[in-house]
């Protein structure tokens, strides 16, 4: 089933408009900036997001006081292979070597719906009712909304956390792909280069194991920090793993309203005017009790779920931090043993004392910014928990008090029949 989605996000407050034709294309408009800029010298966000089938085209907003940028307020599209391109490009400078790289936003997933996509366009065949049409219709703008609100939060902060970075706000690729108007044609990866970064990947994770089981830490402080890190991602991992089996089974419940729905309305239709009165004023309510279900389960993915799998990959990130900072401990360790061999024998003193101090300047660099890195990942992370829980409760003591008005009203209407 051919289909073409179009999903517009742009301007503020909050707002939404669907348009959706019996071929089962849609477009929505949805707004999503709840905060104001803050006083940063360098703000980003994301303004608009357009879809078509699997890619996406965002529109980044930017507002500078700095010098490096020709203008104070721009805009350009991006796709979202850019925003892997220049993740890319910083965690491969070795200048960023002491500090934690962003998480990259992960791949939008336009195939969630698919299947309901097929149910709608089969609405003309006779497979669907018209209540059927109407109703796998909503839970299906539901979900795309829901999808890419996702989308647009995941890559709207990590701009923003490259931004706010005292260091990486300056780097030229990250300047670039702000201001450049023009499409940045970069090209995903080839199966050669898939293949050997993941090769890299093994041997990275086969050289944090060798270099964690003999590599003694000097400082108690990042020593510290390591088992922390490593405590915290794996409760990370746990806890999202059961927020999602949480919020699977709250969705399953909105999607059970439906076929109750369904049914009763079939069973209304067999029976007499007194009868089907009651069930259809019934299937009404329990629709919009499944619409209530949806947005809620909705907001619980995106404010808990989704907070809870980005801070796992942000403590990832930590930990390869420390990986390369032990790594640098290693090298000094193994300069400080070539230097006194090179003495023992009175052979190349010089070249390893170069050798030694440059090792020793890298070492504490790495420390002294890996020190300050992680005070700072620490802060943000307590804040963006605890701003995301707070909204949390709002939209679910929100929907909760919406679910208890349906549900009187649904009453109330009975009684009066």
């Amino acid at each position: 089933q051919a289909y073409n989605c179009l999903i517009h996000f742009y301007k503020r407050p909050y707002r939404s408009r669907y348009r959706m034709s019996r071929n089962g294309s849609m477009s929505s408009e949805v707004d999503l900036d709840a905060v104001d800029g803050d006083s940063s010298p360098l703000q980003v966000k994301i303004s608009d997001a357009l879809s078509e089938k699997d890619r996406v085209k965002f529109t980044i907003q930017t507002k500078s006081e700095m010098p490096e940028f020709q203008k104070s307020d721009f805009s350009v599209l991006r796709f979202h292979e850019d925003f892997l391109w220049l993740h890319d490009v910083i965690q491969e400078n070795p200048l960023y070597a002491g500090y934690i790289i962003p998480p990259k936003p992960q791949t939008p997933d336009f195939y969630a719906s698919q299947e309901k996509l097929q149910k709608l366009g089969e609405a003309d065949s006779g497979v669907l009712t018209k209540e059927e049409y109407t109703k796998v219709k909503q839970e299906l703008e539901a979900e795309y909304l829901a999808i890419f609100k996702k989308t647009v939060a995941q890559h709207e902060v990590f701009l923003q956390r490259l931004a706010s970075h005292p260091v990486m706000k300056n780097d030229r690729n990250f300047h670039v792909f702000l201001e450049f108007e023009s499409e940045l044609n970069v090209r995903g990866k080839n199966k050669k280069e898939k293949l050997v970064g993941m090769f890299s990947t093994f041997q990275k994770t086969g050289d944090e194991l060798l270099l964690g089981s003999t590599q003694k830490d000097v400082d108690e402080f990042f020593e510290q920090e390591k088992n922390f890190l490593l405590a915290y991602n794996q409760q990370l991992r746990e806890v999202s793993v059961k927020s999602m089996k949480v919020n699977s089974a709250q969705k399953c419940l909105a999607d059970n309203y439906i076929k109750l729905s369904s049914s009763l309305l079939n069973i209304a239709s067999v029976e007499g005017p007194g009868l089907e009165s009651f069930l259809t004023k019934l299937s009404d309510s329990l629709e919009k009790i499944r619409r209530c279900e949806s947005r809620l389960a909705a907001d619980q993915d995106l404010k808990l779920t989704d907070c809870l799998k980005y801070h796992c990959l942000d403590t990832a990130a930590a930990k390869d931090l420390l990986f390369r900072r032990l790594r640098c401990l290693a090298n000094y360790e193994k300069a400080n043993k070539e230097l006194d061999l090179a003495r023992t024998r009175n052979k190349d003193v010089a070249a390893a004392e170069n050798r030694q101090s440059e090792a020793c300047k890298t070492f504490e660099r790495l420390s002294t910014t890996a020190r300050a890195e992680l005070a700072m990942q620490k802060k943000g992370r307590v804040e963006h928990v605890r701003r995301n829980l707070e909204q949390l409760v709002e939209l679910e003591v929100k929907h909760g008090k919406a679910h208890s008005q349906l549900l009187r009203q649904a009453i109330c209407d009975i009684k009066e029949m």
